[in-house]
């Protein structure tokens, strides 16, 4: 069916349905992202909703994508970095560097261009602002190229991903005690100077999924996101060498250095809804009958993405072994790269590391904002 007001209805549906069901046992593991683009595909080849383009469809793209992102980027207040601490903002840094090498590998390695398609440099960008950023930086850099509404290719670009994630988090949690035992190292377990408590520092969690608004914090949000987009929008039709994704970041950026909208409530909760209607447009482009017949492009995208993590781990942890940096902060730091800030917290908790918890959240913030530039400049290097 394609009347818009029912679509919208069957796509908010799918966002409330994901959610319940990740807290159920066998699916918390897959994550609302990618459960509502596979319920969406779902109903989508069953013709419960249009899979081809509609008005809602287009508008989502347009309008309500790059809203929601700008708005998830107002929580990186780069100010904040200075509390992460010397040792871990330079291994973050090392680390990105070891995830733009793998990427170019990579590509080389598995020959991109003809077992991934004309849209491998994009793939790659998206690759690299993940995992150097998170999933803003990906959707972001897949917003930009289209890729989004490539549906088999995006759905199997996400499984793959996903995947990885889950088996790095698992290989990151295992390594700094079998590491430590081996090789031990000095931990120098203290609160970097200047930062608050980890109790003030989880209430202040910009990862939080549920907040408390009120009509101003909602009517500034909306406000700041239209107004950024028109006039990114205007921007990017005077100077069209700059595309208008990133000028959108760098204005969220710019603006998330003023406190009082960095600690507007609601950016992360609307902006976290808006990405997963986004995402369940695009697995409402998403040909289940063809994504199963090419299978095996999930198994390329996944040995491409294992070859670039390997080679970060192996640039990181070698660094950081030379320069006899702590296991743990290692781990976390590579963690923040491949997973995102969410995952590198998760991590310095798991690693009993209540020391490293706030950096972890700070490093993946730079991530952020840092990695939209960077997977479009990989992008483009190999366009």
């Amino acid at each position: 069916m394609a009347d818009s007001i029912f679509i919208l209805f069957v796509l908010c549906l799918n966002v409330i349905i994901c959610e319940w069901l990740i807290k159920k046992p066998g699916f918390r593991h897959i994550g609302t992202a990618l459960l509502v683009i596979i319920v969406t595909a779902i109903e989508a080849n069953l013709r419960i909703i249009s899979a081809t383009e509609t008005p809602v469809y287009e508008g989502i793209f347009s309008y309500l994508a790059p809203f929601s992102l700008f708005l998830l980027l107002l929580s990186v207040n780069l100010k904040d970095l200075r509390q992460a601490g010397l040792p871990m903002l330079t291994m973050f840094l090392i680390g990105s560097a070891g995830t733009l090498i793998g990427v170019f590998i990579s590509v080389w390695a598995f020959s991109a261009p003809q077992t991934v398609g004309k849209l491998f440099y994009a793939l790659a960008g998206m690759f690299a602002g993940t995992y150097i950023g998170g999933s803003i930086n990906y959707h972001a850099v897949a917003l930009h190229y289209n890729i989004s509404k490539a549906g088999n290719l995006f759905v199997a670009a996400t499984a793959a991903d996903n995947i990885m994630t889950a088996l790095w988090m698992v290989v990151t949690i295992l390594f700094p005690p079998m590491l430590q035992r081996r090789y031990p190292r000095l931990i120098n377990a203290h609160k970097p100077a200047g930062a608050p408590t980890t109790a003030n520092a989880m209430v202040d969690d910009p990862f939080a999924d549920s907040e408390t608004i009120n009509p101003n914090d909602l009517a500034s949000l909306l406000a700041l996101g239209f107004g950024a987009i028109f006039l990114s929008k205007m921007l990017a039709g005077f100077i069209p060498a700059i595309p208008f994704v990133l000028i959108l970041t760098t204005i969220a950026l710019a603006l998330a250095q003023f406190r009082f909208i960095n600690k507007l409530r609601g950016s992360r909760l609307i902006g976290l809804f808006g990405v997963y209607i986004f995402l369940a447009v695009i697995g409402a482009y998403c040909d289940v009958a063809a994504l199963i017949r090419d299978g095996q492009l999930a198994f390329i995208l996944f040995g491409m993405i294992l070859l670039m993590v390997f080679i970060h781990a192996v640039i990181l942890f070698g660094v950081g072994a030379l320069l006899r940096q702590d296991w743990a902060v290692l781990a976390i730091a590579s963690q923040a790269n491949i997973g995102g800030g969410t995952s590198a917290l998760a991590l310095a908790k798991s690693l009993n590391r209540p020391d490293l918890q706030l950096p972890a959240v700070l490093v993946g913030t730079l991530g952020n904002a840092i990695g939209t530039y960077l997977g479009i400049f990989v992008a483009e290097a190999l366009k």
